[in-house]
């Protein structure tokens, strides 16, 4: 069945660490569809035809977010060939690789490469720096943490809440990639499964972040940014068209979201973070192509749990959703 323009491509996502979360995934399972982020970013390679038009046809220019000579990559059609490809470009190890953002060298959470990246956009790819450990008393029952991974096996602090507990732990940055947690490994975990491991930590107890700062250039050093919230719209990039990355499937060029699907994509990533404290425009997308189609609010809660089953949405949550969709239907 042909895919829509908004079907999902395994977004990169985020979760907050103060929402239940869904039970985690079998390990060795796709990564992809969520993850949040969402999402996101996207699973095991392709299956597309390696005589894709999109491999000899699309190519992007990159740098190491640090500083480097500009390279190119082309032919790939999820994050894990892209981190492939950057990879053997700089000529370091994939496992090196953070993260990445769109036109920016920043640790910049409002410009982190997702599912889709503009025709026109370069990337910047943030790759391991300084490590650290951190003892943190935890007073409160929520961190003030909202946490994503990049799809291929490394979760990472995308959101400090202003005036919370690691508000006030100067050592911890946004950008920070949590590598354990008192001691115990997370590398391989999806961000809702790092995300439920912090919120089931003892209240009035000490314990223990071990994390890698992203390696920065000299007028870096020093900033720290809670994340705030994503521009209207949340669209990263700068051409006409945009590559979308699956987690199965080839990679496809689409066309820009039309007045109604921009709209309702508005309205949904803002009630994802009024419900879940996420914002993530690949998981709206999603929902926004699921819904838009649909007669019902049941047929819409049915197809959801069967492409997002693994958030397990409350219903007035999905019931919000379906009148989010309707409403920009109807031009409100």
């Amino acid at each position: 069945m042909p895919l829509g323009r908004w079907k999902k491509a395994a977004p990169l996502v985020d979760s907050d660490e103060g929402w239940p979360d869904p039970e985690p995934e079998p390990r060795g399972a796709e990564s992809g569809a969520g993850g949040e982020e969402e999402e996101a970013a996207t699973g095991e390679p392709g299956s597309g035809s390696s005589r894709s038009p999109l491999r000899p046809r699309l190519a992007f220019h990159t740098q190491l977010a640090h500083g480097s000579a500009t390279g190119l990559v082309q032919g790939f059609t999820n994050v894990r060939e892209l981190y492939t490809q950057l990879a053997n470009t700089f000529h370091i190890e994939p496992s090196e690789i953070m993260f990445c953002t769109l036109n920016t060298h920043k640790v910049d959470m409002e410009k982190l490469l997702g599912g889709q990246i503009g025709l026109e956009d370069f990337i910047f790819a943030h790759v391991k720096g300084q490590k650290k450990e951190v003892e943190i008393y935890k007073s409160e029952d929520a961190l003030g943490l909202t946490i994503t991974d990049n799809g291929v096996g490394y979760a990472f602090i995308k959101r400090i809440k202003e005036g919370s507990l690691i508000d006030q732990v100067q050592s911890v940055k946004v950008g920070d990639l949590i590598e354990a947690i008192n001691g115990q490994s997370v590398i391989g975990f999806r961000h809702f499964e790092v995300a439920k491991h912090l919120k089931g930590l003892v209240k009035g107890q000490l314990f223990t972040l071990r994390l890698v700062e992203p390696l920065k250039a000299f007028d870096m050093i020093g900033q720290r940014s809670r994340g705030g919230k994503s521009v209207s719209g949340g669209q990263v990039g700068t051409g006409k068209g945009t590559l979308r990355l699956r987690a199965k499937g080839t990679a496809t060029v689409e066309e820009e979201p039309s007045a109604f699907e921009e709209k309702a994509l508005e309205k949904v990533d803002d009630l994802l973070e009024n419900y879940m404290g996420i914002r993530d425009t690949e998981l709206a997308a999603t929902m926004v192509d699921l819904g838009k189609n649909k007669k019902n609010p049941d047929e819409f809660a049915q197809a959801l749990d069967e492409e997002l089953g693994d958030f397990a949405f409350p219903d007035e949550f999905v019931f919000d959703v379906w009148g989010a969709i309707g409403d920009a239907k109807a031009g409100r």
